[in-house]
């Protein structure tokens, strides 16, 4: 599966919701063990909050072996890299310590919810 990101998401992958949506759609094929290739072409300005949606989240639910094998960033522009790489980084300092990954589901919990209020 190939998905052009600037299509899906615009010239600006910022937000986290723009993240979740992009997740959503990788999650699935990468379920069913398809490769996915995220072509980030004439996507110009990038922060965390999209990319720990996006991949970060990916990191909780996949093992690093599978992510490698059939996850592909491609067309990233220098920012896009740091930025990502440095999240990958963190999911991936983070992954194994228990009271960190409470924390970030209780986020992604209350985010998904909705409801602005943390209940």
């Amino acid at each position: 599966m190939q998905i052009n990101v600037h299509s899906e998401i615009g010239s600006r992958c910022i937000v986290a919701e723009d993240g979740q949506k992009l997740h959503d759609k990788v999650f699935e094929a990468l379920k069913a063990g398809d490769s996915v290739f995220l072509d980030f072409t004439d996507v110009r300005q990038f922060a965390s909050p999209f990319f720990n949606y996006s991949v970060g989240q990916l990191m909780n639910e996949f093992s690093e072996e599978c992510l490698r094998k059939l996850l592909h960033l491609v067309n990233l522009n220098e920012v896009g890299d740091i930025v990502v790489k440095q999240v990958i980084a963190n999911a991936a300092k983070f992954k194994g310590n228990d009271d960190y990954t409470k924390i970030v589901d209780d986020i992604l919990a209350r985010h998904a919810g909705g409801n602005g209020d943390g209940n």
